[in-house]
């Protein structure tokens, strides 16, 4: 066996403990959310597809505080919030709850020596 495979193998955030397992579990709430994506928005719960936002965010901030950090948990979490914020914004545009917003941006450059 490799020391670098030893290494990870026994590592904090190896396979071996519960931070490299969970991780790998919640990436199939990833999964989940690309499946979803084919269906009519109509389907899409929006409560619970807001809940998956909130619970993504709380956790990317605790894969980032979490010592040792764990970065497969944070890559998990910020994957979900994309897929979960994609999800919600079909959802609230099937159900005419989306506001159109337009800026203009009016860029002018004065010069110092006028």
């Amino acid at each position: 066996m490799s020391s670098a495979f030893k290494a990870f193998l026994n590592s904090p955030v190896g396979p071996k403990t519960v931070h490299f397992w969970g991780p790998v579990a919640n990436w199939g709430f990833v999964a989940s959310g690309l499946a979803d994506m084919k269906k009519p928005p109509e389907l899409i719960s929006g409560n619970m597809t807001t809940v998956m936002c909130i619970y993504s965010a709380l956790f990317m901030r605790f894969a980032w505080v979490v010592q040792p950090r764990n970065y497969l948990l944070l890559a998990c979490h910020v994957s979900n919030e994309c897929v979960q914020l994609y999800q919600l914004s079909r959802w609230a545009g099937a159900y005419g709850l989306v506001m159109k917003f337009s800026f203009k941006l009016s860029i002018s450059f004065v010069s110092e020596h006028t």
